[in-house]
């Protein structure tokens, strides 16, 4: 049996673009459900058809991709959002992942990186263009909080501390488990107990924890 194709739907508010890249998705086997031209109809919609991966511009006049995403990421936690934008400006990707994009890529990537990035996205993994995720991960280290005096910090055993710290360096599960030795399904059974036992939504915030206790370098 065949897995299940992954369903995307594209928010953009150029229709040109808009249509360009659902009819490319579509040709390439992913199940576009539908096509948003802003904010409030991407909110709406995505609400009914439940897409594994949204595709979010950020430049979507009145409301802004940024506010879409903090929308779309907390109505529906199982949804990924995966920012595809113009701009490649700092302050547009940081805003973006702070507000649950699970990915940042500009749009001059090739029909075959944004294809590779969506299902790297369903798949759960942080995708960024080039450049761009030294970027995200330096000022996650930069803004990270000291530990709270005194709090006791979760207990990771040390295969857990060791897929941890190769999520941080930006590895797939698939990587991981090539790495280490390990089935692809055993690796996946860490990463979620990691998730369940530090309190976090997705792998994106996983690095981040990472990052900010220092696993990311050895």
């Amino acid at each position: 049996m065949s897995e299940p194709r992954i369903s995307v739907m594209v928010v953009d508010d150029h229709p040109i673009w808009r249509d360009g890249v659902a009819r490319d998705l579509t040709e390439h086997g992913f199940d576009v459900r539908a096509t948003a031209p802003d904010a409030d109809a991407a909110l709406r919609i995505a609400r009914t058809v439940r897409p594994d991966v949204v595709l979010m511009d950020l430049n979507l006049g009145s409301t802004s991709g940024v506010d879409a995403t903090r929308e779309i990421t907390s109505a529906l936690p199982t949804t990924k959002v995966l920012v595809l934008s113009a701009s490649g400006e700092h302050k547009d990707v940081l805003e973006a992942v702070k507000a649950g994009a699970s990915g940042y890529l500009v749009k001059s990537a090739s029909a075959a990186e944004l294809v590779d990035a969506v299902h790297r996205t369903a798949a759960g993994d942080p995708v960024f263009t080039a450049g761009l995720a030294g970027l995200v991960l330096g000022e996650y280290r930069r803004m990270a909080d000291a530990p709270a005096e005194g709090a006791e910090p979760p207990r990771l055993t040390e295969r857990e501390t060791d897929v941890l710290r190769l999520v941080a360096k930006g590895l797939t599960a698939r990587q991981i488990a090539e790495r280490l030795v390990l089935s692809h399904r055993t690796v996946e059974n860490h990463v979620q107990s990691t998730l369940r036992k530090l309190q976090l939504h997705n792998r994106v915030e996983l690095a981040r924890y990472a990052i900010e206790h220092g696993l990311d370098e050895e």
